[in-house]
């Protein structure tokens, strides 16, 4: 874990989205600094995902603004107005934010080598055999040094998952962000990919993560978001919020989890 005490790497200042009349996200203010782990926990419907989302403009915010080292994202500051960028430009800037979803979204036709260069190559214009060394080198780093020739149907869900992260690494992002990552494995699988985000967080890679996973957060996050209603409703380290979070949704979320964690299987 890290303390990077540097200007913050994200800035969320004032942020809210709403879809037609219902408002998702209601004056979120959030700072990342270079290196830290940024675990954010919350109901689903809370806004966790949506945020993650405005952060690299996969969702146009509303009003306020996203700001990524040093530039607002997905617009052009001109006097005292935001102009919103051409798509190239935005592509440019997302390029900075690696993004591992709940879904692995590979190109099923392609092999994992072929899902891995196709970003750099295409859209950075990166040289192949440059790519494919450094491609190589972050299969091996998630333990599928084998598995370059393989179509994703032949993988299970946790490799899957672990070439995304790889395919999002390869980008060479400042930051990486996780929307529930773990979520659509099943049971055993998950160990393999938190190790994965683990081995990440040790390296110093900029991390928000959005997980379920309490016992994760415990022990990789500098610091934990909890999210209610749309407004970030606690903030701290796992050792305030999780394990004496003094807001009454905190903890009500944090015991449902457990009871959850601690109910018999029938």
């Amino acid at each position: 874990m890290n303390q990077d005490q540097s200007d913050p790497i994200v800035k969320i200042i004032d942020l809210r989205k709403s879809f037609g009349h219902l408002e998702i996200l209601k004056s979120v203010n959030l700072e990342v600094r270079r290196g830290q782990v940024v675990c954010v926990l919350g109901r689903s419907g809370s806004g966790k995902s949506t945020m993650l989302r405005c952060i690299n403009h996969l969702e146009r915010p509303t009003s306020g603004a996203v700001i990524v080292n040093g530039e607002v994202v997905g617009y052009r500051v001109k006097g005292d107005k935001l102009h919103e960028l051409r798509p190239n430009e935005i592509a440019r800037q997302r390029a900075q934010t690696g993004m591992v979803f709940q879904s692995y979204n590979l190109f099923p036709h392609l092999t994992v080598m072929e899902n891995l260069m196709e970003a750099p190559c295409r859209v950075l214009g990166r040289p192949p055999a440059e790519t494919r060394e450094e491609a190589q080198r972050l299969l091996n780093s998630v333990g599928l040094s084998d598995k370059a020739d393989a179509y994703p149907s032949t993988l299970s869900g946790g490799q899957q998952q672990r070439v995304a992260i790889a395919r999002a690494l390869v980008m060479k992002p400042s930051i990486m962000l996780f929307d529930e990552p773990t979520s659509a494995l099943d049971p055993e699988l998950v160990g393999e990919v938190l190790e994965v985000m683990k081995s990440l967080a040790r390296s110093g890679m900029t991390m928000i993560i959005v997980t379920h996973e309490i016992g994760f957060a415990r022990q990789v996050a500098d610091e934990v978001v909890f999210m209610a209603d749309g407004c970030v409703a606690e903030q701290g380290p796992p050792s305030q919020v999780i394990d004496n979070p003094q807001v009454e949704a905190t903890q009500i979320f944090l015991r449902s989890m457990t009871e959850r964690r601690d109910a018999p299987i029938s």
